[in-house]
């Protein structure tokens, strides 16, 4: 599975009043996955939140991913990404078939990435990079932990925490595939700005 691009991931209190259009913003801008993230316990919502998503996703043939929450992922159709504290892998991909994108955090071990793409991950990501405030407490990863899974993986690599159009570069000249951003994409005063920003992004990942 080719996965290259920018990776945009939501975040509930950054988006408050605008989520939908500033998610649009981004998709028009291109966008090769997006990340459904919502820790709340509001089932409805997250539920109605995620199929608008899911519309939006297939109007810009783009990949809708949830963040922890398998269910609701097969439940939808769509792709789902796994912390280290939401168990094994392999369970997720039987669920959700063997077309379904299933990611893996792996923070900076190289040993979890290797375990995860055992156990049927699309894709891995290392993190953070920078610091994030969305992962404050995620141990730091380094460019040098890149060059060796390149090396050994043979599954896109995606870099999350921190990443902005300032510092995205050298990640990419590392070997990384996906950059999940997060507030360097939605931390923006307008949607024409989270627009130019997606395309910046991708500049960097030379896709046009």
């Amino acid at each position: 599975m080719k996965l290259r691009g920018l990776y945009a991931v939501t975040d509930s209190q950054l988006l408050a009043g605008k989520f939908l259009a500033y998610v649009e913003a981004a998709l028009e801008g291109g966008v090769t996955l997006l990340q459904y993230r919502d820790k709340s316990s509001d089932e409805a919502r997250r539920l109605r939140e995620a199929e608008a998503l899911r519309n939006l996703c297939e109007r810009y043939k783009t990949q809708l991913i949830i963040n922890d929450d398998a269910e609701l992922a097969a439940r939808l159709g769509v792709g789902v990404h796994l912390g280290q504290t939401d168990g094994p892998l392999a369970p997720v991909r039987a669920l959700l078939g063997h077309k379904a994108i299933v990611g893996s955090t792996c923070h900076a071990s190289l040993e979890l990435a290797e375990q995860a793409v055992n156990e049927g991950a699309s894709y891995v990501a290392f993190g953070r990079f920078f610091n994030s405030s969305t992962k404050p407490g995620a141990p730091s990863a380094n460019l040098e932990l890149l060059e060796q899974a390149r090396i050994k993986l043979h599954v896109p690599i995606c870099a999350i925490g921190g990443i902005t159009l300032e510092n995205g570069a050298p990640l990419v000249a590392h070997g990384v595939d996906l950059l999940a951003v997060v507030h360097g994409l939605f931390g923006a005063d307008s949607t024409a700005e989270v627009t130019r920003r997606a395309r910046a992004f991708n500049d960097l990942l030379l896709i046009k």
